[in-house]
């Protein structure tokens, strides 16, 4: 009997950072285990994603528009076990840690914390105001998991991609999706 698959909602806000959702995608999609993955773009993510990577968005999952609470993942009967918000901009910050479900991602970070379930926010805004500061604390107490993207070079990394997935390992680490990458102190 095959395991019932992961169930994966990824969103994609306006921050800039679009190449992190991109190879998070080409990860996903060649992760050996069966997943169900659903995305949300935000409404001005595809525009960003178009100015920073020169093309339209490539995802290889259904799609959902951000007004569409009939979603699976809006409600917590549908058992999707993680979130991972990547880019995410500081204003979806703020209205997750405010409680303020105004659209499909917002919505779905709620059911994750009130479920229980891995909330990752990826986020790629720098320097951080004290607002910002006291937003991912109150996530953070909410049982959110905040990662900054900020790359590690102590892979070498030799391309953006290579230096994009050293943020995209660790997210897929901690959503408990686990990859094969470098490692600290591990010899290859």
């Amino acid at each position: 009997m095959q395991p019932a698959p992961r169930k994966v909602v990824v969103c994609v806000t306006g921050a800039s950072g679009s190449l992190y959702a991109k190879r998070l995608f080409h990860h996903l999609k060649a992760y050996p285990h069966p997943l169900e993955v659903g995305v949300v773009l935000s409404n001005n993510a595809p525009d960003v994603w178009r100015y920073e990577l020169g093309s339209e968005p490539e995802i290889p999952y259904p799609v959902y528009r951000p007004t569409d609470f009939m979603a699976p993942f809006a409600s917590g009967s549908a058992r999707y076990d993680t979130q991972i918000i990547i880019p995410c901009s500081m204003g979806t910050l703020g209205r997750i840690a405010s409680g303020f479900s105004d659209d499909l991602t917002t919505r779905a970070a709620d059911v994750m914390l009130k479920e229980r379930r891995r909330l990752l926010l990826v986020l790629r805004d720098t320097p951080f105001s004290l607002i910002h500061i006291e937003n991912m604390r109150t996530v953070t107490l909410a049982g959110a998991i905040v990662v900054p993207a900020a790359p590690s070079f102590y892979s070498r990394p030799a391309d953006f991609d290579a230096l994009a997935d050293t943020v995209v390992h660790r997210v897929l680490d901690l959503a408990g999706l686990g990859t094969e990458a470098y490692r600290w102190g591990e010899t290859s």
